[in-house]
């Protein structure tokens, strides 16, 4: 694996177990201060960190005892250690206080990241999810592989 590949995989790695752990100072500390959010949820953009953590705090607090567990599949990676990118499918399973699965979706995520501080970080996240030709709703759950 190439030094680039590692150390985006430290991203993704520490973007779970931020999420997981509903850790918003470890989650912002992956964004740029200027960062740009185009996230699937209400909101068409957040401009800046202040702005996408105030969104970050209010997901975490609406899950209440609720625990996440956050997986990456079909991971691509490209760039270098100055300007970088990450797409991948990503799904967000909640889970109750007893670990029993309480539902998931999946959610389709790009991220650029530039680096600032000798650290890469995101710069840009795009989240989305296909909307249904028949019925205009968002589909949140892949279709299994053939």
């Amino acid at each position: 694996m190439q030094d680039l590949d590692k150390t985006l995989w430290r991203v993704i790695s520490a973007y779970q177990a931020a999420v997981q752990a509903k850790d918003v100072a470890a989650l912002m500390k992956l964004y740029d201060p200027k960062v740009r959010v185009f996230d699937a949820w209400g909101v068409w953009v957040y401009e800046g960190a202040p702005a996408w953590q105030l969104a970050v705090e209010s997901w975490f607090t609406s899950l209440g005892t609720e625990k996440l567990k956050v997986g990456f599949d079909d991971v691509q990676l490209a760039g270098s250690q100055e300007l970088a990118s990450v797409s991948a499918v990503v799904t967000y399973a909640g889970l109750s206080a007893q670990d029993e699965p309480l539902r998931s979706m999946n959610n389709r995520l790009s991220w650029v990241l530039k680096t600032s501080g000798h650290v890469l970080r995101v710069v840009h996240e795009h989240s989305s999810a296909p909307i249904g030709f028949d019925d205009m709703k968002a589909i949140l759950v892949r279709a299994p592989k053939a």
